[in-house]
C-alpha cells in the first residue's frame, strides 16, 4: 500500500508564525489532555504551539513519516484542509524544503 501523501509531506504543519494554527474553544476541548502542552495563548486567543518551525503536534516516526500526534483531536482548521486540494498543493509548493530539513534532522538523531 502506498504511503498517504500527508505522511510523506507535512508541509501544512510548518510555519514560523506563532499564530499559524488557531484553536477554537471547541478545538481546545477536543484536544483534552493534550491541549495545555500543545497550545499557547496570545492575549485571549489560542494557537497550536510551534516548535522549531512546525506545529508541536507534528512528529517524525522511525520510518521518516510525518504524523500528527493528535490527528483524531486536531483543530477544525486542520480538518478543513483537504488532501491534495489546491490549498494543499500551494502549501507543498511554498514549503517543500521544510519537511525535508526536519526529516534530515531527525535522521541524524536516530541510533
Amino acid at each position: 500500500m502506498d504511503t498517504p501523501p500527508c505522511l510523506r509531506c507535512g508541509a501544512c504543519c510548518f510555519s514560523s508564525l506563532v499564530s499559524y494554527v488557531r484553536v477554537s474553544g471547541d478545538d481546545y476541548t477536543r484536544l483534552g489532555e493534550h491541549a495545555e502542552p500543545l497550545t499557547s495563548f496570545l492575549g485571549n486567543r489560542c494557537y497550536m504551539r510551534m516548535t522549531d518551525g512546525h506545529c508541536a503536534a507534528l512528529v517524525v516516526d522511525a520510518e521518516g513519516s510525518f504524523v500528527c500526534s493528535v490527528y483524531e483531536q486536531r483543530p477544525d482548521i486542520c480538518r478543513e484542509l483537504a488532501r491534495e486540494s489546491s490549498q494543499c498543493e500551494a502549501e507543498r509548493a511554498q514549503k517543500a524544503e521544510r519537511p525535508l530539513l526536519l526529516r534530515a534532522k531527525h535522521a541524524t538523531r536516530a541510533p
